[in-house]
């Protein structure tokens, strides 16, 4: 039970963010009005896929310097989870972009960039299941991930912010501070931010699992 508690915590999160996220009170902001719920949702999709690219880069790291096949496997599947989270997050952003801005998918560079870098990811499964020796496999994908990271930083965080952009903070644009991201917001987003990520991590233990009992039983047969 000691090593479920976490779980537990993430489910109990959850429910309360959608249930504040849909029905808990919201400020009255201009343009937003009530898709400003959708805070709770889109953007902690985000760092729940940036946390697992994270998870993914560090194991590759580890994996290049111990050659442990385990750090490969919860590498992918770091991937793989952040690949999911990225879909949500994404489309979520459609939804939100097609209420606040009028179609789904306007030329912003956030969301350009956000395309680029989703497609690196899938290159990254594409390359892995394009080789077939196991160790050539791991290395060149770990080193293609170490690489692959701080472009995706770049292209979502960095270059948006240079430029004109659409989003909050991006382009001369106010920040979600200064569109009255009150007490009747914080609560919620965070303990948002935090379920999701937890989530993910739940999500990306489990896929761990199952890919090394996959791999036992290719050994054992």
């Amino acid at each position: 039970m000691r090593k479920k508690w976490w779980k537990v915590l993430a489910v109990l999160i959850i429910c309360g963010v959608i249930i504040n996220g849909l029905l808990g009170p919201v400020p009255r902001l201009f343009i937003l009005h009530e898709s400003i719920r959708n805070v709770y949702f889109h953007v902690p999709m985000w760092f729940a896929m940036i946390s697992m690219y994270l998870v993914s880069v560090v194991y590759s790291i580890k994996y290049l310097n111990t050659g442990k096949q385990a750090y490969d496997l919860m590498a992918i599947e770091a991937v793989n989870t952040g690949i999911t989270f990225c879909f949500l997050g994404l489309a979520t952003g459609m939804l939100w972009a097609n209420i606040t801005w009028g179609e789904p998918w306007p030329n912003d560079p956030k969301l350009n960039g956000s395309a680029i870098a989703t497609l690196m990811y899938l290159a990254y499964l594409v390359l892995r299941n394009a080789l077939e020796e196991e160790q050539k496999r791991a290395k060149i994908s770990a080193v293609y991930n170490i690489f692959a990271f701080p472009i995706i930083i770049v292209l979502i965080y960095i270059l948006p912010k240079l430029t004109d952009s659409l989003h909050p903070g991006s382009g001369g644009n106010g920040t979600f501070a200064d569109l009255q991201m009150s007490n009747e917001l914080r609560p919620t987003f965070y303990s948002s931010v935090i379920g999701w990520i937890l989530i993910a991590t739940w999500i990306c233990t489990m896929r761990y699992r199952m890919r090394l009992l996959e791999r036992k039983q290719e050994l054992g047969a």
